[in-house]
């Protein structure tokens, strides 16, 4: 099962980064590989929310790593 929580953990990083490309370029990756309209334009207020969210899925990358860590010091 911890195979899934990786897949989702790594579905939620690339979603996440995807946002923060919207809101700081107006660019939407999936619509480049997957075909559709890749510009997005979007308030300044959500192009700030959709940046915040791409930080935070920045920042869960480091989760990867840190659950090894804790794996590691339980045996």
């Amino acid at each position: 099962m911890e195979w899934l929580n990786r897949l989702a953990l790594a579905l939620v990083i690339i979603g996440a980064l995807n946002w923060l490309l919207v809101g700081v370029f107006e660019w939407d990756l999936v619509a480049a590989i997957f075909g559709g309209n890749t510009l997005r334009q979007s308030s300044d207020f959500s192009r700030f929310i959709y940046s915040i969210v791409g930080l935070a899925g920045l920042y869960a990358i480091s989760f990867f790593f840190k659950e090894n860590a804790l794996v590691r010091n339980k045996q």
